[in-house]
């Protein structure tokens, strides 16, 4: 299991970095498909926490665990790290300093976070079944790739080197692995609590969705664009729905 489990984180980590590394070559092109890949990861992770998350909680929760409350408290608690992230910027910036150091230390520690949440995620539910493993880590890799495209350009704006963006990057995604690890190494303790890891990481991806990635393609509002954003972003649900029914889960 911890193959599969240290596998997968792998190729989450290695797909979060290609729409980095694209960014680093092609910023244009990046540019210009990222609010598209936004749409289709933001289905992927509704469609993974509706259709295969929730359910499996639900279906292994005793009666005395509410999944929906669980499912609240992860979105929650996504909501309080980021405000603690975005509070401490606020705090730290001063117009009379360069922005450089915050910022960069900032996108690294959040990246970080979200990282070793994915990794979390990843090896809780490979402790469940492969199938749900496989599903989640699809989702994983699905909206951390637009969303490493928005932090490399931001570190590139910044003006900092393409290596150290590089660098600071392979080191965040590292992070998952950690997650991972400390997942599995905790099995039987997690074990007991599979439905409240799994409802938690529910609300993780409903939180991601609805507040990081739609809020962005509403932001970016291109042109000529509105059907196809909204079809990627059905089509990213219809995919993890397809997926999960050819599973037989």
């Amino acid at each position: 299991m911890l193959f599969y489990i240290l596998f997968f984180t792998l190729i989450g980590s290695v797909f979060s970095l290609i729409g980095g590394v694209v960014i680093l070559f092609k910023e244009k092109l990046a540019l210009r498909i990222s609010h598209l890949l936004f749409s289709f990861a933001a289905g992927t992770l509704l469609g993974t926490a509706f259709f295969d998350l929730l359910p499996e909680a639900a279906s292994n929760a005793p009666k005395d665990i509410n999944i929906f409350l669980w499912a609240l408290i992860g979105f929650l608690v996504f909501f309080l790290i980021e405000r603690f992230i975005h509070w401490f910027h606020h705090h730290h910036e001063h117009p009379a300093e360069p922005a450089l150091k915050p910022t960069v230390a900032l996108i690294t520690l959040g990246d970080s976070v979200h990282n070793f949440i994915d990794g979390v995620a990843i090896a809780a539910s490979f402790l469940v079944n492969i199938p749900l493993g496989i599903v989640t880590s699809l989702a994983v890799a699905a909206h951390e790739i637009p969303q490493e495209i928005g932090d490399f350009s931001i570190l590139l704006h910044k003006g900092v080197d393409r290596k150290k963006v590089l660098l600071l990057n392979l080191l965040s995604s590292a992070a998952a692995i950690v997650g991972a690890v400390l997942t599995f190494l905790m099995a039987d303790f997690v074990t007991g609590l599979l439905p409240v890891f799994l409802s938690v990481t529910a609300g993780f991806f409903i939180y991601i969705a609805a507040s990081d990635l739609i809020p962005e393609i509403h932001e970016k509002n291109k042109a000529g664009f509105a059907f196809i954003e909204s079809f990627l972003l059905i089509l990213g649900i219809f995919a993890i729905w397809v997926f999960v029914s050819l599973l037989g889960r």
